[in-house]
């Protein structure tokens, strides 16, 4: 079993459901009692916060590119980045090491197509839902992607940092966010993905009437099965 080496700490509660996932996959796979081979590095999540609002995302190439390459001199296999939003550095990541990064995108993207979906949703932070990183690589896939409308995106953006990324989970947030996606399945939108590590907390597929695509468990099993390969 290869190891996987996780940045953390964007937000402490994705993490969690990260390592959760892993070991839960290793015990499937090779019975009780084992689990995943895991490196985390966690890092500050109210630093990180500071500096996306403050646009520097320079500053946030370097704290991430440091974080991923501590994994690899840990004895890291591959990395994997633990919040959606943060993929914005990733290739200040690849660019300093010498072992893959998996992108959570990628990774979507391909579950999506294997579904035979063709229009999604896009729940996320407001630089998840307006900035290209993540829209261009679904379209890349043949995918098309609707976000929420300014007013709604706000709704999403403030719920998971003012909520989700403490842990908070709020009945009202939910319905706000479920008729959100009702507005987007409405404009012909096939799926909706939860593209935000923390929003599988709050909505899960039972609560839908379209096909979810939780971000963070796709992401889990990419990576766990890169660490059973040999």
């Amino acid at each position: 079993m290869k190891t996987i080496g996780l940045i953390g700490g964007i937000t402490p509660q994705s993490t969690v459901m990260y390592y959760e996932v892993l070991n839960r996959l290793a015990s499937d796979y090779f019975g009780e009692n084992h689990s995943s081979k895991v490196i985390i590095n966690s890092v500050d999540f109210a630093e990180i916060s500071n500096l996306q609002h403050q646009n520097r995302w320079d500053k946030l190439n370097d704290l991430m590119a440091i974080s991923g390459k501590s994994l690899e001199l840990a004895g890291a296999d591959c990395i994997l980045i633990c919040a959606n939003t943060m993929h914005l550095t990733i290739d200040a990541v690849r660019d300093c090491v010498n072992i893959p990064v998996i992108h959570i995108a990628e990774a979507t993207a391909e579950k999506i197509i294997e579904k035979n979906i063709k229009k999604v949703a896009l729940l996320g932070t407001k630089y998840t839902m307006e900035k290209d990183f993540y829209i261009d690589i679904l379209k890349s896939y043949g995918i098309t992607t609707l976000v929420p409308n300014v007013e709604d995106r706000n709704m999403v953006h403030d719920i998971i940092y003012k909520e989700l990324s403490k842990g908070i989970l709020n009945d009202t947030s939910k319905q706000v966010y479920l008729q959100i996606i009702d507005k987007l399945v409405e404009n012909g939108c096939e799926a909706v993905i939860l593209g935000c590590t923390e929003i599988p907390l709050l909505i899960k597929q039972e609560d839908l009437l379209v096909p979810s695509f939780d971000t963070t468990t796709i992401h889990a099993n990419k990576a766990f099965n890169f660490s059973i390969i040999k």
